[in-house]
C-alpha cells in the first residue's frame, strides 16, 4: 500500500502537467494594429485597423495611411484565434480574414472582385 501512494501521486503529477500544457491560450485581436498589404493598389497597401470590443461584439475599423477617413467593418468575428469582418471600399466588398500567430502578429488576406491581397498585421504596441 505504501509504494502505491507514491505511485499514484507521480502519475496524477504527471497528468496535470500533461493537461497545463495542452491548454491554449486565446489571444486577444483588441487593440490598434498597424497592416502592410504589398501588392495592393497604391494608397490602400498599408494603414491600421483598430478592432476593439462593446456591448457583446466585436467592431473593427480601417484607416489608410495619408487618410484621415475611418472605414467602419461590418460583420466582425472572432472566432478561434481568428478576426473576420467586411468594408466598403470605393464600391467594392472587401472580405478581410485574419489569424493571430502571436499577441503581437497576424497574417491573413483581403478577398475582392479583383483577386486576393496578402496581408501582415502587427500590433501597436504603445510606448511608455
Amino acid at each position: 500500500m505504501k509504494k502505491i501512494i507514491p505511485i499514484i501521486l507521480i502519475l496524477f503529477f504527471n497528468l496535470s502537467l500533461a493537461l497545463a500544457q495542452t491548454v491554449k491560450e486565446s489571444i486577444s485581436p483588441i487593440g490598434k494594429w498597424k497592416f502592410e498589404a504589398p501588392t495592393a493598389p497604391v494608397g490602400y497597401n498599408s494603414g491600421s485597423i483598430s478592432i476593439s470590443f462593446a456591448e457583446n461584439k466585436y467592431s473593427t475599423i480601417v484607416s489608410l495611411t495619408g487618410s484621415e477617413y475611418a472605414i467602419p467593418g461590418d460583420k466582425t468575428k472572432f472566432e478561434n484565434d481568428s478576426v473576420s469582418f467586411i468594408v466598403l471600399l470605393e464600391g467594392n466588398v472587401v472580405s478581410i480574414s485574419l489569424k493571430a500567430e502571436t499577441d503581437t502578429k497576424m497574417t491573413g488576406k483581403a478577398v475582392y472582385s479583383e483577386g486576393e491581397i496578402p496581408l501582415t498585421l502587427t500590433k501597436d504596441i504603445a510606448k511608455k
